[in-house]
């Protein structure tokens, strides 16, 4: 590495991470605190920054699933949980926000120890995340309402009819949670189930669970009625395919790879369980020639080097109009040198390390199968040497459509920089992936970023900005990206469905 590419960030005290207290490694199941039926299975939680080990928690059985949703079931079909009021299922919500809030600067630091996040990232976005999350459902659960319907009946007859729709619970959803956002996805699955009256068993990703466990001892300090919601660990081969197989439930509620999301729909039919998929992504990058460019390249720099690039939704697809071109291509690649690579309690850091040693070996794989396709590293290209998982932010030239880097969501700070020369192949350029997840074109022309959105085959597409995501606006992705939205108005649809009822009303029985 040269001495002004990507450089680590200074070491010393501020350097040290705290010592957040660690959850207690025991799983949430019925209400209750418990460990797993087979205690010897353990699954050590790994620091990215160092690859040390913080602690172990639980390598659950299929058994724990069943027990897990077999009291969510139980819950669900309770009279207690059917007659609660939609305002205390509220309420429920509102005092896990009160008790994530009061223990915001713990959880801050054990998300960014067991992720490797910046720790300003984790408090700023992750936290703020999970809190308004909380509140956001929390407003839900009262406002659920369904229609009044003006009914045509097929036979004439001396009758009335009066029809109306209620939205009713699924019942037990199964949450799978990826581990780039571990705190903020739980939320995503846990608070519009219970909002909408569901119940939940939780499966968080075994890179990433720590929070997800300290989250199920506030839950249970919070007094969630036992079995509303259920958090079981382990791998996903295993006990997330358990916890699909499971016929009691009705829901999975997955984030993470289009892979697996593909094995969730096809094992979902045969008990035709309701899904909502967020996938994976290849996002454009687009920056047209009128943009502004000193806030479009930090924008595009920001777009794919946020979170060391492992968000769905980066912006791993740089497509510039060519007069412009080699100006923003330098500018990011610029931006990509001077980065400050560290652990995320340094607050010289500036990108953190990959999740794995895994993860990051598969990225660099990919990077050198384009390398040897013909692509050209501009910025970067390589791992960083030395303890824990870093991977240089990396800039690459030269790249064709097909190339695999081109085809990949790759998952790391990687970006494909392309050449735009005929405006009319902006339109094109951007749709040729089988992916759908988001976009983001840069701009001061109104009217042809709003014409061009409406031709990009995306859920989201962003102006002059890039990974703006917000409870109230739904989200979800097109293609390989998903099935399904989360978010806004649309969590409803995803976590209830619709009940028609129809009543014969007779005439004659009225005496007025």
């Amino acid at each position: 590495m040269t001495s002004n590419e990507s450089e680590r960030a200074p070491s010393g005290k501020a350097a040290i991470p705290p010592s957040p207290p660690l959850p207690s490694g025991l799983l949430l199941i019925d209400g209750q605190l418990a460990p797993p039926l087979q205690p010897g299975r353990m699954i050590d939680a790994l620091d990215p920054s160092t690859g040390r080990r913080i602690t172990q928690f639980p390598a659950c059985s299929c058994a724990d699933v069943d027990r897990a949703v077999m009291a969510a079931q139980r819950c669900f079909e309770s009279r207690a949980w059917r007659m609660m009021r939609p305002l205390d299922r509220g309420r429920l919500l509102e005092r896990l926000a009160l008790l994530v809030e009061k223990h915001r600067e713990e959880l801050a630091a054990l998300e960014s120890l067991d992720s490797g996040k910046l720790l300003a990232v984790t408090r700023a976005i992750d936290l703020q995340f999970t809190i308004d999350g909380l509140r956001h459902y929390a407003g839900w659960a009262s406002k659920i309402a369904g229609d009044y319907v003006s009914h045509s009946p097929l036979v004439p007859e001396d009758a009335v009819y009066r029809a109306y729709t209620q939205r009713r619970p699924l019942g037990v959803v199964g949450g799978i949670t990826p581990w780039n956002f571990p705190l903020g996805q739980a939320i995503q699955k846990i608070a519009p189930a219970i909002a909408f009256g569901c119940t939940v068993v939780l499966k968080p990703s075994p890179e990433t669970s720590l929070t997800t466990l300290r989250l199920g001892e506030l839950i249970v300090e919070a007094g969630f009625p036992a079995g509303s919601v259920n958090i079981v660990t382990g791998d996903g081969m295993e006990i997330g395919a358990a916890l699909v197989g499971h016929p009691a439930v009705r829901k999975i509620a997955f984030t993470g790879s289009t892979a697996t999301g593909q094995s969730i729909l096809a094992a979902s039919v045969a008990t035709m369980k309701r899904v909502t998929l967020e996938l994976g992504g290849k996002s454009p990058t687009i920056i047209l020639a009128d943009a502004d460019l000193d806030r479009a390249i930090p924008g595009a720099a920001a777009a794919i080097f946020a979170n060391s690039g492992q968000i769905c939704t980066a912006g791993s697809r740089l497509l510039v109009e060519a007069p412009i071109y080699d100006r923003v291509v330098e500018g990011v690649c610029e931006i990509a040198r001077g980065l400050k690579i560290g652990s995320a309690f340094d607050p010289a850091t500036q990108m953190g390390p990959l999740i794995s040693a895994q993860h990051r070996d598969r990225v660099d794989g990919i990077v050198e199968n384009g390398l040897a396709e013909g692509a050209v590293a501009l910025a970067g290209g390589g791992a960083v040497d030395g303890g824990g998982w870093f991977y240089k932010p990396t800039v690459l030239g030269g790249v064709s459509a097909q190339m695999s880097v081109m085809r990949e969501e790759i998952f790391g700070p990687v970006v494909c920089a392309v050449r735009v020369e005929d405006p009319g192949d902006i339109v094109r350029m951007a749709n040729d992936t089988p992916f759908g997840l988001a976009a983001s074109i840069w701009t001061r022309d109104l009217d042809r970023a709003h014409l061009l959105a409406e031709r990009i085959d995306a859920g989201t597409v962003w102006l002059n900005t890039h990974n703006v995501l917000d409870l109230t606006m739904p989200f979800g992705g097109h293609k390989l990206s998903g099935l399904g939205h989360e978010f806004g108005g649309d969590a409803m649809q995803a976590f209830t469905e619709p009940k028609a009822v129809c009543m014969r009303l007779d005439p004659g029985s009225m005496r007025y």
